[in-house]
């Protein structure tokens, strides 16, 4: 089951969120077996993002010489994390540390997954899916990731004031 409070997965017949201590009596999500996401069930649909301003994010990037980038990195993989609704899903700093690690390689799956993350949260909420993942990536080999991650930061925006 899952929490319509929080969106925590819960074992069947469970009484209270283990998370956020709810009453699941009654009120909580069977799980839908969604096969596109590996080991959880469906993206949580009221979750809170924060707005973030996506001319000012680029201003700030540009003149922190890419520091603020980090930052704004962060916040998507958190955010893009808290949509996807998976457990297990890469934190923003271990992710960081991937991206380093590797060169910079790990940032193009990076990309498309963040992309796929959005998709599907569009997708469950009955909006018309998209290639974000795919789009994201090509700008991200072109040099253009700061633009990925203004598109991917107005998608959020969207969630957060659920005007997609």
């Amino acid at each position: 089951m899952i929490c319509k409070q929080c969106g925590t997965p819960n074992d069947e017949g469970t009484n209270f969120c283990i998370s956020c201590g709810a009453d699941l009596r009654g009120e909580a999500i069977p799980p839908m077996g969604n096969p596109g996401f590996s080991n959880f069930s469906t993206p949580v649909v009221n979750v809170t993002l924060e707005q973030r301003n996506i001319a000012l994010c680029i201003i700030l990037s540009f003149v922190t010489c890419g520091i603020y980038t980090l930052y704004w990195f962060l916040k998507l993989t958190e955010d893009t994390n808290k949509i996807s609704g998976d457990p297990n899903a890469t934190s923003g700093g271990m992710a960081f540390l991937l991206c380093l690690v590797t060169c910079g390689i790990y940032t193009y799956y990076w990309m498309y997954k963040r992309g796929d993350y959005i998709d599907r949260y569009m997708s469950q909420c009955g909006q018309p899916g998209g290639s974000n993942g795919i789009l994201y990536l090509i700008l991200t080999v072109f040099g253009l990731g700061i633009v990925s991650y203004g598109l991917m930061q107005n998608e959020l925006n969207k969630i957060a004031t659920n005007r997609f």
